[in-house]
């Protein structure tokens, strides 16, 4: 990247990030070394969506569907040891379907995120994608188009060595209009340490550009009804990505310092939510970029604590940045799990990325896949309680 970074002590942030310490339709499942594989439910091709759940030793239980590489629920104890769901989705393959889905829990692809316009050039080559997103009545790109990684069928394959499951999924050569047949492996595993990874391979047979990222709303509470603006958030971020009005990065990288976008301290998220300050203005609070300071590998990214129940969720990852989104668009109009209703910031996203509008922003880290090279995101979201 040829901009730089304002870079925070190891000491601060250290400090900062320590301040935050499904129901499924019946079916009768196949066991397969402590992975359980089960019917989900029938698509509208007439095939059958199925379900894989991981259980670790300490009652940790994540399911996985193949449609989409969704993460339909996971299990956590809370400071009592009592298991709640902490993930929005829904009970059938309908939901994570239909047209009201905000992505919950996906694998999203080919480029999670925005490009602006829904163009961009490769090599001298303008490509078009499809404009399925207006905010503030701009159009755009977002999250793979109309039919993206998350309304395909992965082939899932139990690997049970590691407590994991692998999906592939073979995008053609102009799927969504993207250049390039990209072949892609997302795999799911569930540690005895109390960690779920989200690891993202891909190769592509022809220079294309992707952005491959984990979609999960969470609510730590495990009570989907409630808010998650008491949730403590800390971001291992001073610097954000400002955007237009059509929530398009403009290229600059602004300091945290001083504005309601600094969480390199753990706090509150409702309580800025609400200032009038030109970003949250724009995205209707908080559905940003924030760039994390730059250390080589996977490292801590941010940490999420529900205080009352006491769960915490730290995640890890090798990327740039990460998209912090507050549920700002949930109205209560979407159905989900139980026949719950998710309500205005019920729900919270966590999504560690490349930065948004990268193929067009040449200043930004590159997207760009080439024949011979793999892509590669690693994401860890590890659970305690306190």
């Amino acid at each position: 990247m040829n901009s730089t970074r304002l870079i925070l002590s190891s000491t601060s942030v250290a400090l900062a990030m320590t301040q935050l310490s499904c129901e499924k339709p019946e079916s009768t499942p196949t066991v397969n070394a402590g992975i359980v594989v089960s019917e989900f439910g029938e698509l509208p091709d007439g095939g059958k969506a199925k379900l894989y759940t991981l259980t670790n030793a300490n009652g940790l239980k994540a399911t996985i569907t193949d449609l989409g590489a969704t993460l339909v629920s996971l299990e956590v104890p809370d400071k009592d040891g009592k298991l709640a769901d902490v993930t929005l989705g829904f009970d059938d393959p309908a939901g994570y379907l239909s047209d009201g889905n905000p992505y919950f829990g996906a694998t999203v692809g080919r480029f999670g995120n925005r490009i602006a316009d829904g163009k961009f050039t490769l090599d001298g080559k303008e490509y078009t994608l499809a404009t399925n997103n207006e905010p503030g009545g701009i159009p755009c790109h977002l999250h793979g188009g109309e039919d993206g990684f998350n309304r395909v069928m992965w082939s899932g394959e139990v690997d049970e060595a590691n407590n994991a499951v692998v999906f592939t999924y073979v995008s053609k050569d102009g799927e969504e209009g993207y250049p390039g047949t990209l072949t892609s492996k997302v795999t799911y595993t569930l540690t005895e340490d109390n960690e779920l990874k989200w690891e993202a391979e891909a190769t592509t047979d022809a220079p294309t550009v992707l952005n491959i990222v984990h979609h999960t709303y969470w609510n730590l509470s495990g009570e989907p009804n409630t808010s998650i603006n008491d949730h403590l958030l800390a971001l291992d971020a001073d610097r954000y990505l400002t955007t237009d009005a059509g929530l398009i990065p403009t290229g600059e990288l602004a300091p945290v310092s001083g504005t309601p976008m600094d969480f390199i301290k753990a706090t509150a998220i409702g309580d800025r939510v609400e200032t009038d300050f030109e970003a949250l203005k724009l995205g209707g609070g908080y559905d940003h970029c924030w760039v994390l300071t730059e250390k080589d590998g996977v490292r801590l990214a941010a940490r999420l604590k529900d205080p009352k129940s006491g769960r915490v969720m730290e995640i890890f990852t090798d990327q740039p940045a990460i998209q912090f989104y507050g549920g700002n668009f949930l109205d209560g109009t979407v159905v989900g799990k139980g026949g719950v209703k998710y309500g205005h910031r019920t729900g919270l996203c966590l999504e560690t990325e490349n930065f948004p509008d990268a193929p067009n922003q040449p200043t930004f880290p590159s997207s760009v896949l080439r024949p011979g090279e793999t892509y590669k995101h690693v994401m860890v979201h590890k659970f305690s309680a306190e």
